[in-house]
């Protein structure tokens, strides 16, 4: 069973790994096949269901810290500490609230007011975990789509490069991959932005002339020429 500290732990990082617990000296000499308590957890997610629809109903959003104490003050009639322990854990692990984390959206308390904002990192992990639980289930190649969704995670939380890298970062050799592709990919199309304003700008002609001349279209041009770079933080307006 999680701590309390684990459990703010999960509902903040959904996509990380529980913090494994000390081994206790019974735990390393008893089999392992001893059998373990379970607890129910379908009727407290029902439950939350019932009071909070907002939060727990048709559409997740992601909690706030803390919520597992309040809903414990609040409702001691309806939840035990440990039924509701486990019920948050699979809640905030489920793919419909990793969904709703990857999405950036703000994190929310019981009145379903946004408190605070995801942290990029838990963006980040949330999107990784769910890369991986589609990929498992596909025959595609679903890492354009992953890189797509890096960059575009790592545009809406403004930080600069390295503050992002720094938020990050994470020991998982697949996840650091999958970031450096996508800023090599996002370097790649700077730098083709970057040459094609520069050829721009020495032909002497208009957008419609220049794009004719290279038979691009003349729309493409106009975005790559409307979009100025910002290497040393994360927005990339066009």
């Amino acid at each position: 069973m999680m701590t309390e500290s684990e459990l703010d732990t999960t509902i903040n990082n959904p996509a990380a790994p529980p913090v494994p617990a000390a081994p206790t000296l019974e735990a390393a000499t008893e089999p392992s096949t001893k059998p373990r308590p379970t607890v129910s957890v379908q009727p407290v997610l029902e439950k939350l269901f019932e009071l909070y629809p907002q939060l727990f109903g048709a559409e997740f959003l992601p909690l706030k810290l803390g919520i597992f104490q309040e809903l414990l003050a609040l409702h001691p009639e309806h939840f035990a500490r440990d039924a509701l322990k486990a019920a948050l854990g699979v809640h905030t692990r489920s793919t419909r609230y990793l969904q709703c984390v990857a999405a950036g959206k703000a994190r929310h308390d019981l009145q379903g007011a946004a408190v605070e904002p995801v942290a990029p990192e838990h963006v980040y992990w949330a999107i990784l975990e769910l890369f991986r639980r589609r990929q498992a289930r596909s025959t595609q190649d679903l890492r354009p789509k992953l890189r797509a969704q890096l960059l575009a995670a790592f545009e809406v939380s403004g930080l600069a490069r390295q503050d992002y890298l720094t938020r990050v970062q994470t020991r998982d050799a697949d996840s650091t991959a999958a970031l450096e592709d996508a800023f090599a990919e996002r370097d790649q199309t700077l730098a083709r932005q970057e040459a094609l304003r520069t050829a721009y700008q020495n032909s002497g002609k208009t957008v419609a002339e220049f794009a004719d001349m290279y038979g691009m279209d003349e729309r493409d041009v106009t975005r790559a020429l409307q979009a100025q770079a910002r290497p040393e933080t994360g927005a990339v307006p066009v």
